[in-house]
């Protein structure tokens, strides 16, 4: 009963966001238009340029990698990357088809979904 409630929720707020942004995205096409037409374009240029100084300022300080380091995490080195010497040829070891993606056990069937 709860999982049922709590889909039926999460659907709800997805519609209201959905909702939420076209009206802002008619909003703002309606501004546009209506400055077009007066033929006020410092204004537009005025908005544009707030608008991209806003965006890259969003940008600036978000978080891009999207978690948390742990200090373990922080002190732990960096796998070596072997790309370069890949696309060098130079004596690096080669990854073939054999050995890329091989795994040492067979993988367990799949389960079918319950209806």
């Amino acid at each position: 009963m709860s999982r049922n409630y709590s889909r039926a929720a999460a659907d709800g707020v997805r519609k209201k966001r959905r909702r939420t942004s076209l009206l802002v995205s008619s909003a703002a096409i309606a501004v546009i238009i209506v400055l077009l037409v007066m033929e006020q374009a410092a204004l537009l240029y005025l908005i544009a340029t707030l608008g991209v100084s806003a965006l890259l300022l969003v940008i600036a300080f978000a978080d891009l990698r999207g978690a948390q380091q742990t200090p373990a995490a922080a002190v732990a080195p960096t796998p070596a990357d072997d790309s370069a010497a890949i696309g060098d040829r130079s004596g690096a070891p080669r990854v073939t088809t054999s050995t890329f993606g091989a795994t040492p056990a067979p993988r367990r069937p799949k389960r079918r979904a319950r209806r």
